[in-house]
């Protein structure tokens, strides 16, 4: 594995970068990048954390690496406090198509809570709509650049507040109109996913795709909850399922493990897991099993034949791309480009879109790495 100057990452002579990728955790207000921080602060009158981008970034990377969910969500009162107006959040979620495909993205899943941004004055259904224009019109400008990406919007509720039905309604209001899920987020510990039970009941009667939080400041009872109570096709992080899985020996390189009953049903149904492996390492989510990224239990999951998805989380605050992220876990574990393939092949299939798309997607991943 090689690095050049631009800080792309050779694995095998291919460029990881220019490999066709899917991200499926991926948070709009912490994708920001610290220029537009900087500049949308100074058009609405406010002072960031600091006062060059170069700083900033490293302001947020920084303040992320505390080892705890709790302080790392703090970081984001500077990104969410510049996306209270149409024009900020069209502006951000523009730009942040533009970088996913920039990194080799081809399809990307785009979460945020539209309940975070009225503070200027919008409605929900505004705030919706203006990052759906931002969205279209980043995939416009890709295009013109002859390549091609698409995104959808998860549109998230806070699980410490009492909205979630709202934005369930929401959700599914803008079914067919770029929402294509939901999600609960926020602080895990404390506030499980039965506490918003109505909602999910409201998504279920409306076929209604759900992944949810669950597994990163939390562990297997929080699992349990996001899949009996949320109906969760997909697990947000879900790195705690590791806590389920009881380590009995090893057999050469083959590692004997006696699953729990939640850490089956995981694995045998092919629930994606959306692991992000540098966030799960400042936010402590991995604490239990050490601090270096070769401690993380990605290659474990892998190896037992989970569904691993590999994701940046929140690209500001880790200082990170997708692209990053794999070539970390090329470095920390060995990979080679099968492994790689892999990982986007889960996640293709995991994506919220019909199945003649997803088809599609994992065509286009296998033309890519062939090629």
């Amino acid at each position: 594995m090689s690095i050049d100057a631009n800080g792309d990452v050779t694995i095998e002579g291919i460029s990881l970068r220019s490999l066709p990728k899917v991200s499926l955790h991926d948070h709009l207000d912490g994708a920001l990048r610290p220029s537009t921080v900087i500049e949308l602060a100074d058009a609405i009158g406010l002072t960031p954390p600091a006062a060059d981008p170069a700083a900033l970034g490293a302001w947020f990377s920084a303040q992320s690496d505390s080892g705890s969910l709790v302080e790392y969500l703090k970081t984001f009162d500077a990104t969410v406090s510049v996306m209270q107006t149409a024009e900020g959040l069209q502006r951000v979620a523009r730009e942040f198509v533009e970088d996913l495909a920039d990194d080799g993205v081809i399809y990307g899943e785009v979460r945020w809570a539209p309940e975070q941004h009225l503070s200027a004055g919008l409605s929900l259904e505004q705030a919706v709509a203006a990052v759906q224009l931002g969205i279209e019109e980043g995939e416009d400008a890709v295009d013109r650049t002859g390549r091609s990406i698409r995104v959808g919007q998860l549109l998230a509720a806070m699980r410490h507040t009492d909205r979630s039905r709202e934005i369930a309604e929401l959700a599914v209001s803008f079914r067919g109109r770029g929402v294509v899920g939901f999600d609960i987020a926020g602080p895990e510990d404390g506030f499980p996913a039965s506490q918003h039970r109505a909602a999910f009941d409201y998504l279920a009667d409306h076929l209604f795709p759900v992944t949810v939080h669950a597994g990163e400041a939390a562990g297997v009872d929080s699992i349990r909850s996001a899949l009996i109570d949320g109906r969760a096709l997909r697990l947000g992080h879900g790195v705690r399922i590791a806590e389920d899985l009881q380590i009995m020996g090893r057999d050469g390189e083959e590692v004997q493990v006696r699953f729990g009953d939640v850490s089956r049903w995981v694995r045998d149904r092919e629930i994606p897991l959306e692991l992000s492996p540098s966030s799960n390492l400042q936010t402590g989510a991995v604490s239990a099993w050490g601090t270096e990224l070769a401690d993380h239990p990605f290659d474990l999951l892998y190896q037992l034949g989970f569904a691993v998805t590999v994701n940046v989380d929140n690209r500001t605050m880790s200082a990170t791309s997708l692209t990053r992220e794999l070539a970390l876990l090329v470095d920390a574990f060995g990979y080679d480009l099968e492994d790689l393939e892999s990982f986007q092949f889960n996640a293709a299939s995991g994506a919220f879109l019909p199945v003649e798309e997803r088809e599609e997607l994992v065509e286009m991943i296998a033309e890519g790495f062939d090629s």
